[in-house]
């Protein structure tokens, strides 16, 4: 019932805008040709000079190739977007709206299907180059923190929550192998670990992490949050946190301002381990000069979270035809081939290289992954994304308790 809710409310969305069959990808050859002269403003990160070193190719193959303008709206936090295309419907504005496509995932996509804020019904997979889709061995394509995608958003990138160390200051036989082994590392090595302050997504996904792991009832993480029990079920959490703060950079007092941000603090010697949502992360910094060449990585042998982040195309987007010219584009064996490579950004792809011509995959083959990228059997296992209702809740909670002390 919740998912027809979804998807009508996405279609009903679309037809407030007035664009119910306009730029329809079962069309494709008119979508292209509607997208001609079209400026796409897409809304995404953007905290990471190499990320938008590549979103700027991006916009220059879209306007090369199809006569679209890419125009990247950086941000610092997705709900900024979220909250424009909110106030826009609540203004009567459902049609030519300011944002036309968002980098998101997790409760973004959430928030954004449950109030019908999604251009659809299903598009994504009507995008020519859904053909190339890794759907089978990545479930979290078709579903989004326990949401289900609907076609609503396309794949853009593979994550999987990684740590790195400098294995000329590190050991790698003190290394820390769950939650708990990090405390005690910590209790041994103070002040030389931390993590950016929520509402930060990477500080946020650490939350999630030591609550996955912790979790006295881990099947309740993949449904919204029960209000009667929620105290105790994140209780674990808390204690940990309470425990592990005064152990901190700075005891707790100040925090990284993001992943960048760890990553420089790194490489200066303040912190001796940082992670990150991407496995070849480290290789990347290394590759652009960002972090010396002993850093390494490595994971909980008990699993860390993995997910996939997505685009998305608000139901009043101007550019509807752009954003999915582009979003196709995205999708494409090149871009995703361009945005593994480490030296680029290496961000993991969301294809089934078995479909791809032999051409295609030997590119893919080829890349050179970097001496500090764990190979897929070397990741562990990925843990299920908690319910997006917990991330809401458990920042709240942190900021309530913590977020004074800045």
């Amino acid at each position: 019932m919740a998912k027809r809710f979804f998807t009508t409310a996405a279609l009903f969305g679309s037809l407030l805008s007035g664009t119910a069959g306009a730029a329809d990808p079962a069309n494709w050859p008119g979508v292209v040709e509607e997208a001609k002269g079209e400026t796409v403003y897409w809304n995404a990160w953007g905290g990471a000079e190499n990320i938008n070193a590549y979103l700027q190719w991006v916009g220059t193959e879209l306007k090369s190739r199809y006569g679209v303008t890419l125009v990247h709206v950086k941000l610092d936090d997705t709900a900024k977007a979220v909250a424009t295309v909110v106030a826009e419907k609540a203004a009567g504005k459902n049609e030519g709206g300011s944002v036309d496509l968002i980098w998101i995932n997790g409760e973004n996509f959430a928030s954004m299907k449950k109030q019908g804020l999604l251009y659809g019904p299903d598009w994504a997979t009507k995008l020519p180059n859904w053909t190339y889709v890794d759907v089978k061995n990545k479930p979290t394509i078709l579903t989004d923190f326990t949401i289900p995608t609907d076609g609503l958003e396309s794949p853009w990138g593979g994550a999987k929550l990684v740590f790195f160390y400098d294995e000329a200051r590190t050991k790698k036989d003190v290394l820390p192998d769950s939650a708990a082994g990090l405390l005690d590392w910590a209790k041994a090595n103070p002040g030389r670990f931390s993590y950016p302050q929520p509402p930060d997504f990477i500080g946020s996904s650490f939350l999630k992490q030591v609550l996955t792991e912790l979790a006295p009832d881990k099947a309740k993480l993949l449904k919204p949050v029960d209000e009667v029990t929620f105290a105790a079920d994140v209780a674990p959490l808390f204690a940990y946190l309470d425990q592990l703060h005064p152990l901190l950079w700075r005891q707790g007092k100040a925090y990284p301002q993001n992943y960048p941000d760890m990553k420089q603090k790194l490489a200066d010697g303040e912190l001796d381990i940082i992670f990150a949502f991407n496995p070849s992360e480290a290789s990347a910094a290394i590759a652009a000069g960002e972090l010396p060449d002993t850093v390494r990585s490595f994971v909980f042998s008990g699993g860390t979270l993995g997910n996939t982040h997505f685009v998305a195309i608000p139901y009043n987007a101007k550019a509807k035809a752009g954003a999915l010219v582009l979003a196709n584009f995205l999708i494409s064996p090149e871009a995703q081939q361009r945005k593994q490579d480490p030296k680029i950004w290496g961000d993991p792809t969301v294809l089934d290289l078995a479909k791809l011509t032999p051409e295609e995959k030997a590119g893919f083959d080829g890349l050179d992954l970097g001496v500090a990228t764990l190979g897929p059997a070397d990741l562990g296992p990925a843990l299920d994304e908690p319910h997006p209702d917990w991330m809401t809740r458990i920042e709240a909670e942190w900021i309530k308790r913590y977020g004074a002390a800045n």
